[in-house]
């Protein structure tokens, strides 16, 4: 006599379906979080940005410094424009107070002045 077959679980039919289940959701998840669409306004948008205050006193201090700066050590590959911007001030106060310096032959380890 032969034997009858073991009857299969249903399990095989669930895993395969869970699998894509969970794509789903992240597919759905991820292209709803992440559109970086902005909020229509209304009554319910709160006024001002949403900043730490530890955010905001951390990037006045770096932009203070960056301003406070009265020298700067010329490094490999800058320029003239670059470090103006680098350190907002123009580049017409850089070439009056460094008229000693030529703009085309900057060359690394040089001291130029940014400030008064």
């Amino acid at each position: 006599m032969i034997a009858p077959m073991p009857r299969r679980s249903h399990a095989r039919y669930l895993a395969p379906l869970a699998v894509v289940a969970f794509f789903l959701a992240l597919t759905f998840t991820l292209l709803g979080s992440g559109g970086g669409e902005e909020p229509a306004s209304g009554p319910a948008q709160t006024a001002g940005p949403a900043t730490t205050p530890a955010k905001t006193a951390g990037a006045g201090k770096k932009a203070r410094k960056k301003r406070e700066k009265k020298n700067y050590v010329v490094k490999p590959g800058d320029t003239p424009s670059a470090i103006a911007e680098k350190h907002g001030v123009t580049l017409e106060d850089i070439e009056q107070l460094n008229p000693e310096i030529d703009p085309q032959t900057l060359t690394p380890g040089q001291r130029i002045r940014l400030r008064q």
